[in-house]
Protein backbone atom coordinates (compact mmCIF):
# COMPACT_ATOMS: atom_id res chain seq x y z
CA UNK A 1 0.00 0.00 0.00
CA UNK A 2 1.37 3.61 -0.66
CA UNK A 3 1.41 6.48 2.04
CA UNK A 4 -0.38 9.28 1.34
CA UNK A 5 -0.19 13.17 3.11
CA UNK A 6 -3.43 14.61 3.57
CA UNK A 7 -4.52 18.05 4.95
CA UNK A 8 -9.03 17.77 5.91
CA UNK A 9 -11.31 19.32 8.15
CA UNK A 10 -13.47 17.30 11.07
CA UNK A 11 -17.55 17.46 9.54
CA UNK A 12 -18.59 18.09 12.83
CA UNK A 13 -16.01 20.92 14.22
CA UNK A 14 -14.25 22.31 11.24
CA UNK A 15 -11.28 21.72 12.80
CA UNK A 16 -8.19 21.36 10.43
CA UNK A 17 -6.16 18.31 10.67
CA UNK A 18 -3.38 16.91 8.52
CA UNK A 19 -1.58 13.33 8.76
CA UNK A 20 -0.69 10.33 6.42
CA UNK A 21 -3.07 7.73 5.73
CA UNK A 22 -2.26 4.44 4.02
CA UNK A 23 -4.03 3.60 0.73
CA UNK A 24 -3.77 2.10 -2.64
CA UNK A 25 -4.94 4.65 -4.32
CA UNK A 26 -5.62 8.18 -4.13
CA UNK A 27 -9.37 8.04 -4.43
CA UNK A 28 -9.21 5.05 -1.98
CA UNK A 29 -7.47 7.43 0.69
CA UNK A 30 -9.64 10.06 0.14
CA UNK A 31 -12.69 7.41 0.60
CA UNK A 32 -11.20 6.43 3.42
CA UNK A 33 -10.92 9.94 5.06
CA UNK A 34 -14.57 10.44 4.15
CA UNK A 35 -15.79 7.32 6.24
CA UNK A 36 -13.73 8.15 9.13
CA UNK A 37 -15.57 11.51 9.48
CA UNK A 38 -13.03 13.97 7.54
CA UNK A 39 -13.96 16.61 4.60
CA UNK A 40 -10.20 15.93 2.23
CA UNK A 41 -9.01 19.06 1.13
CA UNK A 42 -5.69 17.86 -0.15
CA UNK A 43 -4.69 14.13 -0.54
CA UNK A 44 -1.09 13.71 -1.99
CA UNK A 45 1.18 10.65 -2.78
CA UNK A 46 4.15 11.16 -0.29
CA UNK A 47 8.10 10.01 0.00
CA UNK A 48 10.01 9.02 2.58
CA UNK A 49 13.08 10.65 1.74
CA UNK A 50 15.91 10.68 -0.72
CA UNK A 51 15.54 7.77 -3.42
CA UNK A 52 12.35 7.12 -1.02
CA UNK A 53 15.00 5.33 1.62
CA UNK A 54 13.67 6.70 5.29
CA UNK A 55 16.28 7.95 7.34
CA UNK A 56 17.88 6.42 10.38
CA UNK A 57 15.50 6.91 13.71
CA UNK A 58 17.72 8.27 16.62
CA UNK A 59 17.10 5.97 19.70
CA UNK A 60 16.84 9.51 21.75
CA UNK A 61 14.35 10.28 19.56
CA UNK A 62 12.43 6.92 20.26
CA UNK A 63 12.96 7.29 23.60
CA UNK A 64 11.14 10.16 23.74
CA UNK A 65 8.68 9.28 21.70
CA UNK A 66 7.82 6.07 23.91
CA UNK A 67 7.93 7.79 27.05
CA UNK A 68 5.86 11.30 25.82
CA UNK A 69 3.07 8.27 24.61
CA UNK A 70 2.98 6.68 27.76
CA UNK A 71 2.41 9.71 29.74
CA UNK A 72 -0.72 10.79 27.35
CA UNK A 73 -1.98 7.37 27.39
CA UNK A 74 -2.08 7.27 31.08
CA UNK A 75 -3.68 10.58 30.98
CA UNK A 76 -6.33 8.87 29.16
CA UNK A 77 -6.38 10.08 26.07
CA UNK A 78 -7.18 7.91 22.75
CA UNK A 79 -4.99 6.21 21.39
CA UNK A 80 -5.38 7.95 18.18
CA UNK A 81 -4.80 11.11 20.03
CA UNK A 82 -2.08 10.25 21.79
CA UNK A 83 -0.15 9.15 18.70
CA UNK A 84 -1.07 12.43 16.92
CA UNK A 85 -0.15 15.02 19.59
CA UNK A 86 3.38 13.17 20.23
CA UNK A 87 4.15 13.03 15.93
CA UNK A 88 3.62 16.44 15.73
CA UNK A 89 5.45 17.32 18.64
CA UNK A 90 8.42 14.96 17.76
CA UNK A 91 11.20 16.90 15.24
CA UNK A 92 13.06 13.74 13.96
CA UNK A 93 11.89 13.32 10.66
CA UNK A 94 12.35 9.85 10.38
CA UNK A 95 10.52 9.32 13.82
CA UNK A 96 7.66 11.69 12.85
CA UNK A 97 7.40 9.58 9.69
CA UNK A 98 7.38 6.11 11.05
CA UNK A 99 4.68 7.71 13.98
CA UNK A 100 2.51 8.56 11.00
CA UNK A 101 2.88 5.33 9.16
CA UNK A 102 1.96 4.21 12.85
CA UNK A 103 -1.31 6.40 13.14
CA UNK A 104 -2.37 5.64 9.60
CA UNK A 105 -2.37 1.77 10.44
CA UNK A 106 -3.90 2.22 13.64
CA UNK A 107 -7.04 4.18 11.95
CA UNK A 108 -6.77 1.21 9.10
CA UNK A 109 -7.59 -1.29 12.02
CA UNK A 110 -4.36 -2.61 12.93
CA UNK A 111 -3.53 -3.37 16.50
CA UNK A 112 -1.24 -1.22 17.99
CA UNK A 113 1.65 -3.84 18.34
CA UNK A 114 1.23 -4.78 14.54
CA UNK A 115 1.49 -1.27 13.49
CA UNK A 116 4.94 -1.17 15.26
CA UNK A 117 5.97 -4.54 14.46
CA UNK A 118 5.50 -3.21 10.63
CA UNK A 119 9.25 -0.97 11.25
CA UNK A 120 11.37 -3.91 12.74
CA UNK A 121 14.67 -1.26 11.95
CA UNK A 122 13.33 0.91 15.01
CA UNK A 123 11.15 -1.69 17.09
CA UNK A 124 12.80 -4.85 18.19
CA UNK A 125 11.11 -7.45 19.23
CA UNK A 126 11.16 -6.97 23.28
CA UNK A 127 9.64 -3.37 22.32
CA UNK A 128 6.50 -4.85 20.14
CA UNK A 129 6.24 -8.26 22.76
CA UNK A 130 5.47 -5.37 25.37
CA UNK A 131 3.40 -3.55 23.31
CA UNK A 132 1.29 -6.57 22.47
CA UNK A 133 1.50 -7.47 26.04
CA UNK A 134 0.23 -4.01 27.18
CA UNK A 135 -2.61 -3.73 24.94
CA UNK A 136 -3.71 -7.40 26.31
CA UNK A 137 -3.85 -6.52 29.88
CA UNK A 138 -5.13 -2.79 29.73
CA UNK A 139 -1.34 -1.86 31.03
CA UNK A 140 -0.40 -0.17 27.70
CA UNK A 141 0.74 3.12 29.68
CA UNK A 142 2.91 0.80 31.74
CA UNK A 143 4.59 -0.96 29.27
CA UNK A 144 5.81 1.90 27.31
CA UNK A 145 7.34 3.61 30.46
CA UNK A 146 8.90 0.62 31.13
CA UNK A 147 10.16 0.45 27.70
CA UNK A 148 11.43 4.02 28.09
CA UNK A 149 13.30 3.51 31.53
CA UNK A 150 15.21 0.69 30.06
CA UNK A 151 16.27 2.36 26.46
CA UNK A 152 17.78 5.07 28.72
CA UNK A 153 19.68 2.67 30.82
CA UNK A 154 20.90 1.07 27.91
CA UNK A 155 21.69 4.07 25.64
CA UNK A 156 23.69 5.72 29.06
CA UNK A 157 25.55 1.86 29.81
CA UNK A 158 26.81 2.09 25.81
CA UNK A 159 27.89 5.57 26.23
CA UNK A 160 29.83 4.87 29.06
CA UNK A 161 31.35 2.26 26.75
CA UNK A 162 32.04 3.82 24.11
CA UNK A 163 33.53 7.11 25.91
CA UNK A 164 35.88 4.84 27.81
CA UNK A 165 37.11 3.80 24.36
CA UNK A 166 37.62 7.13 22.82
CA UNK A 167 40.28 8.31 25.12
CA UNK A 168 42.66 5.31 23.72
CA UNK A 169 41.25 6.62 20.18
CA UNK A 170 42.72 10.30 20.74
CA UNK A 171 46.35 9.07 22.04
CA UNK A 172 46.29 6.55 19.01
CA UNK A 173 45.64 9.42 16.66
CA UNK A 174 48.42 12.02 18.69
CA UNK A 175 51.03 8.98 17.99
CA UNK A 176 50.61 8.63 14.74
CA UNK A 177 50.55 12.36 14.11
CA UNK A 178 53.96 12.48 16.44
CA UNK A 179 55.37 9.96 13.89
CA UNK A 180 54.25 11.36 10.88
CA UNK A 181 55.74 14.80 11.99
CA UNK A 182 59.20 13.64 12.86
CA UNK A 183 59.20 11.33 9.67
CA UNK A 184 58.32 13.92 7.29
CA UNK A 185 59.80 16.69 8.57
CA UNK A 186 63.08 15.76 11.14
CA UNK A 187 63.84 12.67 9.35
CA UNK A 188 65.09 13.63 5.83
CA UNK A 189 67.32 16.55 7.77
CA UNK A 190 69.23 14.39 9.59
CA UNK A 191 69.65 12.15 6.14
CA UNK A 192 70.65 14.93 4.68
CA UNK A 193 73.27 16.36 7.47
CA UNK A 194 75.19 13.20 7.38
CA UNK A 195 75.36 12.67 3.65
CA UNK A 196 76.60 16.60 4.12
CA UNK A 197 79.44 15.19 6.59
CA UNK A 198 79.76 11.98 4.80
CA UNK A 199 78.97 9.97 7.38
CA UNK A 200 76.83 6.63 7.32
CA UNK A 201 73.36 6.60 9.13
CA UNK A 202 72.62 4.61 12.25
CA UNK A 203 70.68 1.35 12.06
CA UNK A 204 67.79 2.78 13.93
CA UNK A 205 68.12 6.05 12.16
CA UNK A 206 68.69 3.97 8.15
CA UNK A 207 65.43 2.19 9.11
CA UNK A 208 63.47 5.46 9.53
CA UNK A 209 64.65 6.57 6.49
CA UNK A 210 63.52 3.58 4.98
CA UNK A 211 60.39 3.23 6.30
CA UNK A 212 59.74 7.04 5.00
CA UNK A 213 61.01 6.98 1.56
CA UNK A 214 59.00 3.72 1.42
CA UNK A 215 55.49 5.77 2.30
CA UNK A 216 57.09 8.63 -0.07
CA UNK A 217 57.35 6.34 -2.92
CA UNK A 218 54.38 4.01 -2.04
CA UNK A 219 51.55 5.83 -0.39
CA UNK A 220 48.81 5.15 -2.90
CA UNK A 221 49.51 1.57 -2.04
CA UNK A 222 49.51 1.88 1.43
CA UNK A 223 45.85 3.48 0.98
CA UNK A 224 44.57 1.15 -1.19
CA UNK A 225 45.72 -1.52 1.06
CA UNK A 226 44.41 0.27 4.03
CA UNK A 227 41.27 0.91 2.12
CA UNK A 228 40.78 -2.55 1.40
CA UNK A 229 41.56 -4.11 4.91
CA UNK A 230 39.08 -1.56 6.57
CA UNK A 231 36.54 -2.46 3.82
CA UNK A 232 37.49 -5.93 3.98
CA UNK A 233 37.07 -6.24 7.71
CA UNK A 234 33.83 -3.91 7.85
CA UNK A 235 32.13 -6.11 5.02
CA UNK A 236 33.17 -9.71 6.74
CA UNK A 237 31.81 -8.49 10.75
CA UNK A 238 28.89 -6.81 9.54
CA UNK A 239 27.67 -8.49 6.46
CA UNK A 240 28.59 -11.89 6.86
CA UNK A 241 27.40 -14.53 9.81
CA UNK A 242 31.00 -16.42 9.91
CA UNK A 243 32.29 -12.56 10.54
CA UNK A 244 29.93 -11.19 13.11
CA UNK A 245 30.26 -14.73 15.31
CA UNK A 246 33.91 -13.87 15.13
CA UNK A 247 33.57 -10.57 16.14
CA UNK A 248 30.91 -11.07 18.78
CA UNK A 249 33.36 -14.29 20.05
CA UNK A 250 36.18 -11.30 20.64
CA UNK A 251 33.81 -9.42 22.53
CA UNK A 252 33.33 -11.80 25.14
CA UNK A 253 36.80 -13.02 25.52
CA UNK A 254 38.93 -9.73 25.02
CA UNK A 255 41.33 -9.16 27.63
CA UNK A 256 40.37 -6.49 29.66
CA UNK A 257 36.45 -6.33 27.80
CA UNK A 258 35.81 -9.31 28.27
CA UNK A 259 34.25 -9.45 31.64
CA UNK A 260 32.47 -6.07 30.90
CA UNK A 261 30.49 -7.41 27.68
CA UNK A 262 29.88 -10.70 29.95
CA UNK A 263 27.72 -8.63 32.52
CA UNK A 264 26.32 -6.42 29.57
CA UNK A 265 24.50 -9.20 28.28
CA UNK A 266 23.86 -10.85 31.68
CA UNK A 267 22.43 -7.76 32.77
CA UNK A 268 20.39 -6.99 29.68
CA UNK A 269 19.00 -10.78 29.57
CA UNK A 270 17.58 -10.25 33.21
CA UNK A 271 16.40 -6.95 32.79
CA UNK A 272 14.82 -8.28 29.38
CA UNK A 273 12.78 -10.97 30.88
CA UNK A 274 11.90 -8.86 34.05
CA UNK A 275 9.96 -6.27 32.14
CA UNK A 276 8.08 -9.22 29.97
CA UNK A 277 7.39 -11.27 32.71
CA UNK A 278 5.99 -8.13 34.37
CA UNK A 279 3.72 -7.28 31.72
CA UNK A 280 1.99 -10.62 31.60
CA UNK A 281 4.26 -12.27 28.45
CA UNK A 282 4.65 -16.09 28.97
CA UNK A 283 7.85 -17.77 30.58
CA UNK A 284 9.19 -19.47 27.22
CA UNK A 285 8.18 -16.61 25.28
CA UNK A 286 9.74 -13.93 27.78
CA UNK A 287 13.03 -15.97 27.80
CA UNK A 288 13.17 -16.27 24.08
CA UNK A 289 12.78 -12.73 23.62
CA UNK A 290 15.11 -12.12 26.39
CA UNK A 291 17.91 -14.21 24.64
CA UNK A 292 17.70 -12.36 21.76
CA UNK A 293 18.12 -9.17 22.82
CA UNK A 294 21.44 -9.24 23.93
CA UNK A 295 22.73 -9.24 20.22
CA UNK A 296 25.76 -11.50 20.54
CA UNK A 297 25.67 -14.61 18.41
CA UNK A 298 27.77 -16.51 21.08
CA UNK A 299 25.56 -15.75 24.15
CA UNK A 300 22.39 -16.60 22.14
CA UNK A 301 23.43 -20.02 21.14
CA UNK A 302 24.21 -20.80 24.73
CA UNK A 303 21.83 -19.32 26.56
CA UNK A 304 19.20 -21.06 24.25
CA UNK A 305 19.97 -24.66 25.53
CA UNK A 306 18.05 -23.36 28.62
CA UNK A 307 14.63 -23.33 26.52
CA UNK A 308 14.54 -27.40 26.46
CA UNK A 309 15.17 -27.35 29.37
CA UNK A 310 12.26 -24.70 30.66
CA UNK A 311 10.14 -26.42 28.06
CA UNK A 312 10.41 -29.93 29.88
CA UNK A 313 8.86 -28.40 33.32
CA UNK A 314 11.75 -27.53 35.17
CA UNK A 315 12.07 -23.74 36.62
CA UNK A 316 13.78 -21.19 34.99
CA UNK A 317 16.50 -20.94 37.72
CA UNK A 318 16.93 -25.04 37.41
CA UNK A 319 17.56 -23.95 33.66
CA UNK A 320 20.16 -21.29 33.58
CA UNK A 321 22.10 -23.15 36.56
CA UNK A 322 24.81 -24.53 33.91
CA UNK A 323 24.68 -22.17 30.81
CA UNK A 324 27.85 -21.02 29.77
CA UNK A 325 28.63 -17.62 30.22
CA UNK A 326 25.73 -16.93 32.08
CA UNK A 327 26.60 -15.38 35.94
CA UNK A 328 25.50 -17.29 39.01
CA UNK A 329 23.55 -14.07 40.57
CA UNK A 330 20.75 -14.46 38.04
CA UNK A 331 20.03 -17.77 38.48
CA UNK A 332 20.24 -17.72 42.53
CA UNK A 333 17.91 -14.51 42.26
CA UNK A 334 15.38 -16.99 39.73
CA UNK A 335 15.25 -19.46 42.59
CA UNK A 336 14.41 -16.64 45.51
CA UNK A 337 12.06 -15.04 43.13
CA UNK A 338 10.18 -18.71 41.94
CA UNK A 339 9.56 -19.15 46.06
CA UNK A 340 8.27 -15.91 46.98
CA UNK A 341 6.28 -15.61 43.49
CA UNK A 342 8.28 -12.27 42.20
CA UNK A 343 10.55 -13.84 39.82
CA UNK A 344 9.72 -10.78 38.03
CA UNK A 345 11.39 -8.32 40.93
CA UNK A 346 14.58 -10.90 41.76
CA UNK A 347 15.32 -10.66 38.07
CA UNK A 348 15.37 -6.97 37.97
CA UNK A 349 17.55 -6.99 41.10
CA UNK A 350 19.85 -8.98 39.40
CA UNK A 351 20.11 -7.08 36.60
CA UNK A 352 20.59 -3.93 38.72
CA UNK A 353 23.48 -4.92 40.87
CA UNK A 354 25.31 -6.15 37.23
CA UNK A 355 24.39 -2.81 35.98
CA UNK A 356 25.93 -1.26 39.28
CA UNK A 357 28.98 -3.85 38.38
CA UNK A 358 29.43 -2.47 34.91
CA UNK A 359 29.43 1.05 35.90
CA UNK A 360 32.33 0.91 38.45
CA UNK A 361 34.62 -1.95 36.26
CA UNK A 362 34.26 0.96 32.81
CA UNK A 363 35.08 3.84 35.69
CA UNK A 364 37.83 1.27 36.38
CA UNK A 365 39.24 0.66 33.02
CA UNK A 366 39.10 4.40 31.99
CA UNK A 367 41.37 5.01 34.98
CA UNK A 368 43.86 2.13 34.18
CA UNK A 369 43.87 2.81 30.55
CA UNK A 370 45.66 6.11 30.86
CA UNK A 371 48.85 4.79 31.85
CA UNK A 372 49.09 2.14 30.10
CA UNK A 373 48.68 4.63 26.87
CA UNK A 374 51.19 6.89 28.03
CA UNK A 375 53.86 4.66 28.55
CA UNK A 376 53.15 3.20 25.03
CA UNK A 377 53.07 6.19 23.21
CA UNK A 378 56.60 7.12 25.49
CA UNK A 379 57.86 4.15 24.36
CA UNK A 380 56.85 4.64 20.29
CA UNK A 381 57.87 8.54 20.67
CA UNK A 382 61.28 7.59 22.09
CA UNK A 383 62.17 5.13 19.28
CA UNK A 384 61.46 7.77 16.34
CA UNK A 385 63.15 10.27 18.65
CA UNK A 386 66.27 8.42 19.49
CA UNK A 387 66.76 7.44 15.98
CA UNK A 388 66.54 11.58 14.81
CA UNK A 389 68.29 13.06 18.12
CA UNK A 390 71.39 10.42 18.98
CA UNK A 391 72.58 10.62 15.29
CA UNK A 392 72.76 14.38 16.17
CA UNK A 393 74.70 13.91 19.20
CA UNK A 394 77.37 11.80 17.35
CA UNK A 395 77.94 14.07 14.76
CA UNK A 396 78.65 16.61 17.05
CA UNK A 397 80.83 14.27 19.15
CA UNK A 398 82.97 13.33 15.94
CA UNK A 399 82.82 16.98 14.94
CA UNK A 400 84.29 18.28 18.53
CA UNK A 401 86.98 15.36 18.75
Amino acid sequence: MKRFRYKAKEKSTGKPVKGVIQAESERSAGQILVEQGYIPESVKEDGVGLFGVRGRVATKSRIMFTRQLSILIGAGLPLVTSLRTVVDQTEDKAMRSVGEDIIASVESGNPLYESFAAHPDVFDNVYVSLIQAGEASGTLDNALKRLADQEEKDAAMLSKIKGALVYPAIILVVIIAVLAFMMIMVVPEVQKLYADMGEELPGLTQALVNLTDFFADFWWLVAIVLGATVGGLYYFIKKTPGGRKVMDSIKIHAPLFGGLFRKLYVSRFARTSEMLLATGVPMLESVKIAIASTSNTIIEGEYTKCLDVIKSGKPLSEALTDVNYMLPLVPQMASIGEQSGKIDEMLGRAAGVYEEELDNQINNISTMIEPILMVAMAGVIGIVVGGTLLPIYSLVNTVAS
